[in-house]
Order: C-alpha cells, then sequence, then structure tokens
C-alpha cells in the first residue's frame, strides 16, 4: 500500500563505537522529534516496547498525516545502538545511539533520495495500539485473499488474512508483500455481504468490498482523495 510520508530521507549508516555497543539501555517508551532535511523538519514519534514473547517491537506514527502505529521492521538493540527500517514508499533505515541518559536517540536515516540526521526525545510510556477485537464474520469470508492494488506507476501485491478464534471474535491482517512484507492488525465491520477493513497506521478505514457472484471480494481502496478498484481472490 502506498502512505503518505512526505519527502523521505536517505542517510549513510552512522559508525557504532565500541563503548556504544557495550552500555545496554532499557528503550521502551514513546519518543518524539523530528528528522532534519533541507527546508525544515519532518516531525514523527516512535514507540518502542516489547511483545509477550520478549521480542523488541516498534511502530513509526506522524499523526498530522493521519499515520499512527505503522510497524517497524529490523527493530535491533545492541547495546546502546539501535537500528529499525520503515518498510514503506522505497525503504529507510534508522540507525541512532541513545545518549547516556537514555532520555535521548541521535543519529541518521538513509533512503534510495538521500541522507539525513534524526533525533528522538522519550516523553513518556510507549502508546501501544491494541490488537483490534472483531465481531465473528460469516464462514465465507475467511481464509487468504490475494490482489494486486494498482497505483500510478507502480502496482503493489496484498495478501489479506481472515479467520473466526475460538474465543468467538475474528482476525484479520493484511500484508503489502512488495513493501517489506509490512503487516497490519485489521479492524473488521461486516455488514451483510459488504466487509469494511480499518486500521489507525494509515488513516482508519481504508477498503469496503463485498462479495460478488464469482466469490471474490470486490470493491475500493481509499486514501485522503484517492478511491482504486481493488478485488481480492481466495486462495485455492
Amino acid at each position: 500500500m502506498r502512505f503518505t510520508l512526505p519527502t523521505l530521507l536517505v542517510v549513510s549508516l552512522l559508525a557504532v563505537p565500541g563503548a556504544a555497543r557495550a552500555q545496554s539501555v532499557d528503550p521502551s517508551g514513546h519518543w518524539e522529534g523530528a528528522i532534519t532535511i533541507p527546508g525544515g523538519e519532518i516531525a514523527f514519534q516512535v514507540d518502542l516496547s516489547k511483545n509477550a514473547q520478549g521480542k523488541l517491537v516498534a511502530t513509526y506514527s506522524r499523526p498530522e498525516n493521519d499515520l499512527r502505529g505503522l510497524p517497524l521492521a529490523n527493530v535491533t538493540l545492541d547495546g546502546r545502538a539501535i537500528t529499525f527500517d520503515l518498510s514503506v514508499d522505497g525503504g529507510a533505515k534508522f540507525h541512532g545511539i541513545f545518549y547516556a541518559d537514555g532520555k535521548t536517540i541521535s543519529g541518521d536515516v538513509t533512503a534510495a533520495i538521500g541522507s539525513a540526521p534524526f533525533n528522538l526525545t522519550r516523553t513518556g510510556d510507549a502508546q501501544v495500539t491494541a490488537t483490534p477485537r472483531n465481531a465473528p464474520i460469516d464462514k465465507a469470508l475467511e481464509g487468504v485473499w490475494h490482489a494486486t492494488l494498482a497505483l500510478p506507476g507502480r502496482n503493489l501485491r496484498l495478501v489479506l488474512r481472515l479467520s473466526n478464534e475460538s474465543d468467538g471474535t475474528a482476525s484479520g491482517t493484511i500484508i503489502s508483500v512488495d513493501q517489506g512484507g509490512i503487516e497490519f492488525p485489521l479492524g473488521l465491520i461486516q455488514k451483510a455481504t459488504s466487509l469494511t477493513l480499518n486500521t489507525p497506521a494509515i488513516g482508519g478505514e481504508f477498503y469496503t468490498g463485498a462479495l460478488n457472484a464469482a466469490g471474490e471480494l470486490a470493491g475500493t481502496f481509499t486514501q485522503g482523495q484517492a478511491t482504486v478498484p481493488l478485488t481480492f481472490v481466495l486462495a485455492k
């Protein structure tokens, strides 16, 4: 999927001094800061926490663009050195170092168009978006669905997974195959044969479709002012 992330970045990896690797820090928290680019700054937020398996995870947000909780990939912590990848819009790699006080991260971000420095300051506890709890869906909607989102200049392959769970709820995720396999948990709203998908990571509701006579989930993908036809086909 295509997300609104204005002029992103690019930068050579910051060399990590041995001392940074030697001293460990707790990165958990809500971090706010900016990427400095020619002519101004790009404000952004990062939330760092550990999941149920004890693995470090992170999300990226730009509230002014209604982008919240976008999962970051390849999150690693080595002493005071941290790295994470933004997998959309061509990708960007963040490589930073925690200050000794553990309240500031400073580093560089690299992408296809260049490089830029960034700084983040811890402002509180991590703001982790809860996994949506959905009412059960019709059995006909369960399964793994595939689609190709046709955008100007590029096509993006999508995988939609829908299932009913043993606790009486339904779950859904969508994977953007061509953007690093980034995966989003979904809110699901079914009305008769129609299904609406939503996630705060891309501004709320982004797809509404319905089962057609061929057994496909046919509808429209919407982001901002753009609306594009999108049809999912159930995997055999």
